[in-house]
């Protein structure tokens, strides 16, 4: 027997070109539209199927209008897909049109829905392209970034391609896409207004899915996290968009690239006011709390910042301390980065200054000694700032206050920064001093900041400086020898008198009033004569005539009524 003969293989069929297949498309486009009209069942279905047929006709003709159509790498893997779909919605017409057709009407109710929903999703790719003005220029594979000196046009087009390939592109592009969109972010914040006006940021939002495949959800953590920080509107458009609970999700189960930029992001958004209520609705607040525990170090910063910010809420600062939110903040003191301390205290101080509840909280957790202990060792100025601000507001407390007034080496450190901190640590450590009731012996200790703080009567911000440092300042000059160590300071005496001068108009005239007052409290003959010799009474004689508050009585004090006269006259020449 001879063996079967076996038929050569059949090569495939060369694959259709883009024009090959839209030409094919729009054939049967052609052929199917005025086919459907002749179908009496299902006539509902149809005529949506119609409708959407119409609308795909419509959609195809303004696409093969467009010059550059076929170099879009958007557009040619769509079309195959397209074209299937119109098949399978061309053998249902002929089944829909053949009476001895026997298929269940369920099972056909659903064909047809099932076709109804392709077209839909294939109709919307295509509108997404035509608005997005690709089609219209030659794109390539991929766009040239743009750079800062690129006009806004230029900047919009790349946008908006961007996002036409995450909606519509294969896992490639949308990677690619991403990676771009992060240059782009990362290397001009200006892009991200554009970015949020011109891009499907709702888009954006979807690839945090934790079904995302995971280098699609990490790319667009990523971008998210750099769009919420850099500026208001970018972080309004992300919130809006609904981001903060696929990112708090993220959190809980991700990796730790991931948690970190989900944290970030989660900071940034959470520092408008107006989006940190939304925490609790999300359940934020133990997801945030746990990442303080058991995240990295990067994590925890970003975490502890977040609540720092929804602790402004009330109904927020309730769930955190039911959540044990305050020990977390304690250990963090003792053991975080230096950004984790600094947001911690921030947080401390924003609480302890709301009510009596939180300083009791945070003082049965020994948090004003631990405190106490990241002042005396602070490792950076914004840190110590914080730390300060945390201490001003616990000492409120009746037990807090009599720790930090007897505390001797803690006076002498915040009069070190009266003299040469920032102007913010100065504020603060100002404030304290205004505010603890120390004893003559640390007054007398220091007495070298009263210089810088006659210096600080002349700010004119942070507001209510001058005010603080007068407040400071008389504190100290209750001590004979302070008040006769002041006048002997002749820059500082000047300061005084420049002040007084009615020509000044940056002082409040009521605090270098009140300061002269405070120098002659104990009548001393030689703080009088040094006063009057660089010129008080002038100033003060004018001042009285102006009403100014306390400077009739300052006048008296210096001068004495039977010489008023005579000093005003003197003046006056």
């Amino acid at each position: 027997m001879h063996p079967a003969t076996v038929p050569p293989s059949q090569p495939p069929p060369a694959p259709l070109s883009p024009a090959e297949t839209l030409e094919k498309i729009t054939q049967l486009l052609n052929h199917l539209l005025p086919s459907t009209l002749s179908i009496t069942c299902f006539a509902s279905r149809w005529q949506v199927l119609r409708s959407k047929l119409a609308s795909l006709k419509s959609l195809l003709s303004e696409i093969s209008d467009s010059p550059h159509w076929s170099e879009n790498p958007l557009l040619p893997p769509l079309l195959p897909a397209l074209l299937s779909t119109l098949r399978r919605t061309e053998t249902l017409c002929h089944h829909c049109c053949d009476a001895s057709f026997s298929r269940g009407k369920l099972l056909m109710q659903s064909d047809l829905d099932m076709a109804a929903g392709w077209l839909s999703k294939q109709i919307n790719d295509l509108e997404l392209l035509l608005r997005s003005g690709v089609l219209h220029q030659s794109t390539a594979i991929v766009l040239s970034r743009p750079n800062p000196s690129s006009s806004k046009e230029e900047l919009t087009f790349f946008v908006k391609d961007l996002f036409a390939r995450l909606q519509i592109g294969g896992l490639e592009f949308k990677r690619k896409a991403l990676d771009s969109l992060i240059q782009l972010l990362s290397e001009d914040d200006k892009s991200a207004t554009v970015v949020a006006k011109e891009g499907n940021v709702s888009c954006l939002i979807s690839l945090l899915d934790l079904n995302a495949h995971d280098s699609i959800r990490e790319l667009a953590v990523h971008a998210v996290s750099l769009l919420v920080s850099a500026g208001d509107l970018p972080r309004k458009s992300v919130f809006e968009e609904g981001a903060l609970g696929p990112l708090l999700r993220l959190i809980e189960y991700s990796s730790v690239p991931v948690k970190e930029k989900a944290a970030m992001a989660v900071e940034f958004i959470t520092a408008d006011t107006d989006n940190a209520w939304a925490i609790s609705a999300y359940g934020g607040v133990p997801i945030l709390i746990e990442l303080c525990k058991s995240g990295s170090v990067t994590a925890q910063s970003h975490a502890i910042g977040a609540i720092r910010n929804v602790s402004v809420v009330e109904d927020i600062r309730i769930a955190l301390a039911e959540e044990g939110a305050v020990p977390v903040l304690m250990q963090l003191l003792i053991s975080g980065s230096a950004s984790a301390q600094g947001k911690a205290a921030n947080c401390i101080s924003i609480l302890a200054s709301t009510s009596e509840y939180f300083r009791n909280l945070l003082l049965k957790e020994n948090g004003l000694q631990r405190l106490l202990n990241l002042f005396h060792d602070c490792p950076t100025a914004d840190t110590l700032e914080h730390v300060l601000r945390a201490i001003y507001a616990l000492s409120a407390s009746d037990t807090s206050h009599r720790i930090l007034s007897g505390s001797t080496q803690f006076i002498i450190q915040i009069a070190e920064l009266i003299k040469h901190g920032n102007i913010r640590l100065q504020h603060v450590s100002a404030s304290l001093l205004a505010k603890l009731s120390i004893s003559d012996s640390n007054k007398i200790a220091i007495a070298g900041c009263m210089g810088s703080l006659v210096k600080l009567m002349e700010s004119v911000k942070p507001e209510g400086m001058q005010e603080i440092g007068a407040k400071a300042l008389m504190l100290l000059l209750s001590v004979k020898s302070n008040r006769k160590e002041l006048v002997r300071d002749e820059k500082s005496l000047m300061r005084l008198v420049q002040m007084l001068d009615p020509k000044n108009e940056v002082v409040s005239k009521k605090f270098p009033v009140a300061v002269v007052a405070a120098i002659m409290a104990g009548g001393s003959q030689g703080c009088r004569k040094k006063l009057v010799t660089a010129g008080v009474c002038g100033h003060l004689q004018r001042l009285a005539e102006m009403d100014v508050t306390g400077a009739k009585k300052a006048l008296q004090r210096l001068s004495g009524n039977r010489l008023t006269s005579i000093f005003s006259r003197t003046w006056r020449e």
